[in-house]
């Protein structure tokens, strides 16, 4: 029985319409930014697996790690024990993360919480600041803050402060209150972000004059908004925004699941607006794609409030696989490869690559808003370029098209991205650039 055979007797696959969706197709191997598929073919890997992929596949550091670590300690309970790549991934964490450089404001991302993805890294993040105002005797604060557009996971508290994806009707009548602000998008050549902008942070301060004092936290994915079509905004705008959220107090959680570890051109996106939040949530290139870990690093302030004499104020959360050594190995040789391998000088080449890219897609009819940051690419495909739109019949056509000459760009409906690993080559790139412009100029006028 081959793999398909099997796969379609028993498996139910994420994101997709079991009944209509092509079959899936079965992968043997991976190496550097390629696939290779049981019918020979291979693959470039433009999606990093679904963004975790970092410096390439099967990368010979991290799986070496790997397999030292399984022959030592494959996995213990967190609670009550500890071990040595636990501790180490903590320490690199908190060093690599930015400090603020006030000292007198500096909120000391100092406590990290491990968990497995980045819904559950999400959701710690939320009950961190909700229980925190409990803990200090605060009850009125029991709504959240995010901006429209936003996704963070599907487990139910990340599903609240991602509602306005459009990815969670079914479950509305269950999910927590949320307060939305608007999103200041923008591209290239851009000449009215200023005025969203502006109009945004105005909308902002009417929330928080009517609702901040209800507030138990503010989250987002700092400069990239992801899952809802590779929306960007500039640096100030995200720092104005946070400076207002914590000039009334409110923590300010910031989602760097998918922004981490270079994917914006710093080892975290929040570096570029300046901005150092009361809690920052991690997982996919945490270990460079490798296996599934994920950690929530919390301010020292957040963390005392946890403090106390019993379990009443005790952060009463965890998952069975917390601090896998095997995860916590491969993200501590991930996270090495940053300097031995110079990884965001090879992502700011990659981004040279991508403008020129954009400078041809965006000539194109029916291709509008290019935008890039760090590793980054994307371009609006269709009438109106307006915003991505995940149900757009032309995401399985352009998935399809691009499939067909050996591409893995999964579309985000009418948007189409590009956010390669770092090891491509410079040669990989170009053939990519080639073939998606190719399917662009064909798509267009559809």
């Amino acid at each position: 029985m081959s793999i398909s055979e099997q796969d379609q007797r028993h498996i139910w696959h994420p994101f997709c319409q079991e009944q209509t969706a092509p079959a899936p197709l079965p992968v043997v191997r991976a190496s550097g930014a390629s696939l290779f598929l049981e019918d020979g073919r291979e693959i470039l890997d433009l999606a990093s697996s679904w963004w975790v992929n970092v410096h390439g596949h099967c990368h010979p550091a991290i799986a070496e790690a790997l397999a030292r670590q399984a022959k030592t300690l494959e996995h213990v309970i967190f609670a009550g024990f500890t071990h040595a790549p636990a501790a180490r991934l903590a320490e690199a964490l908190v060093n690599a993360l930015p400090r603020s450089k006030d000292k007198a404001q500096d909120k000391g991302l100092d406590r990290v919480f491990y968990s497995d993805n980045g819904s559950t890294a999400v959701e710690a993040a939320l009950k961190m600041a909700f229980q925190s105002w409990r803990n200090r005797g605060e009850r009125r604060r029991t709504l959240f803050l995010a901006f429209e557009g936003a996704y963070h996971g599907d487990t139910f508290g990340a599903m609240s402060v991602g509602r306005s994806s459009g990815f969670y009707a079914p479950f509305e009548d269950v999910l927590l209150k949320v307060r939305f602000t608007p999103f200041a998008e923008t591209w290239l050549n851009d000449a009215g972000v200023e005025e969203r902008e502006a109009a945004a942070l105005a909308e902002l301060d009417a929330i928080l004059e009517r609702d901040g004092r209800r507030l138990a936290g503010f989250i987002a994915e700092p400069l990239v908004q992801g899952a809802s079509g590779m929306r960007m905004c500039r640096p100030q705008f995200l720092r104005a925004v946070c400076e207002r959220v914590a000039a009334q107090g409110i923590p300010v959680i910031l989602d760097e699941v998918m922004t981490g570890f270079g994917r914006t051109g710093t080892l975290f996106a929040m570096e570029q607006a300046g901005v150092v939040p009361d809690l920052v949530c991690l997982s996919k290139g945490l270990t460079g794609g490798f296996l599934p870990l994920a950690a929530t690093v919390a301010s020292t302030a957040i963390y005392e409030t946890f403090l106390g004499q019993d379990f009443s104020t005790a952060f009463a959360h965890g998952h069975s696989y917390t601090a896998n050594p095997l995860g916590c190995a491969a993200a501590l040789a991930s996270l090495a490869l940053f300097e031995t391998e110079q990884t965001l000088a090879r992502i700011a080449a990659i981004r040279q690559a991508n403008l020129r890219w954009l400078d041809e897609a965006a000539a194109l009819p029916g291709v509008t808003r290019p935008r890039a940051l760090g590793s980054i690419a994307a371009v609006n495909l269709g009438p109106g370029g307006g915003e991505g739109d995940y149900h757009s019949s032309l995401g399985p056509k352009l998935k399809a098209s691009f499939l067909e000459l050996g591409l893995l760009v999964r579309p985000l409906g009418n948007v189409v991205y590009l956010m390669p690993p770092a090891c491509i080559t410079p040669d990989e790139l170009a053939w990519a650039h080639r073939l998606t412009l190719q399917v662009l100029r064909a798509m267009a006028p559809l």
